[in-house]
Parts: structure tokens; sequence; C-alpha cells
């Protein structure tokens, strides 16, 4: 039996993470949770705050935990696996143009993994004619890097 080849090293790899300040949010959320408990007693306060707090973590961790990858011949955008083949050539969107995009300028048909705290983006035809999404949109904070991964 061979060993298996390693796995080849992201060109490019990135978590947009949720910012701060709804972290701070979900701390608030979990207190008033224990607010609303309080008059049941101190026991059913304390549940409270942990459970209303954790829930809101999990929440604000699950959508802010968003991966964009560029390996393997492929752009890997949350849950989105796309080979390179299939993309044109990616066009780097400054804040204004990124929310140009996001909102009257968008097609319903594109995939979009977007982030609205994150002000800039990538937007890359799809040049695959079998496919009828017409571009991906990537919300990165690094837009220059991720499109110099995708065309190296």
């Amino acid at each position: 039996m061979q060993p298996s080849a390693p796995a080849p090293a992201p060109r490019y790899d990135e978590r947009l993470t949720a910012p701060p300040l709804w972290w701070g949010i979900a701390a608030l959320l979990g207190l008033s949770g224990g607010l609303v408990t309080l008059p049941l007693g101190v026991l059913p306060m304390l549940v409270s705050v942990v459970v209303v707090g954790l829930l809101a973590g999990g929440l604000i961790s699950s959508y802010g935990s968003a991966r964009i990858r560029v390996v393997a011949g492929s752009l890997v955008a949350g849950e989105a696996r796309i080979p390179l083949t299939a993309l044109g050539e990616p066009e780097v969107l400054e804040a204004e143009e990124a929310r140009a995009w996001r909102s009257y300028k968008a097609d319903p048909r594109a995939f979009m993994l977007l982030r609205s705290y994150v002000p800039t983006a990538v937007r890359i035809e799809v040049t695959d004619p079998e496919d009828p999404t017409p571009y991906v949109y990537v919300s990165t904070r690094d837009p220059k890097a991720l499109a110099a991964a995708l065309t190296a």
C-alpha cells in the first residue's frame, strides 16, 4: 500500500468572521434573557443567561464562519465548489461597486457568498455554457489577493 500524496496547499484561504460588535450583541442578548427570567429566581436567571448567550453565539458563529479557498483547481466558497475552468476573469469590486452588485445590479440566478459587513468583493463570470449561473459574487476582505489566486 502506497502512502497517499499530501493535499495541495491552498493558494488562497480566508474565513469571513463576524465583526466584534456582533459578539457584544450576543452577550447583551444573554444578559437580556437573564433579566427576563430574574423574577423566577437566581438559578433560572443564570441558566437563561448561559442558554441565550450560547444560542446567540452559535448563530453568529455559524453565519460568520464562511470560508473562501482556492485549492486544487477549484474555488471553494461556502458550500460551493466551482472548478476554475468554468470561471472567467475575476473583477475586483471596491466598496461602492460591490454594494451595487449586492443590490440593484444583482442577478437572482447568480451564486452569491456575501456578507454585508465585508465592503469589498470579487465578481467572476461563469463561462460554462451548461451552467445557468451568470456569475459568482464573493465577499472578501482582500479582493486583489483572491483575484490573483484565481488567475494564477
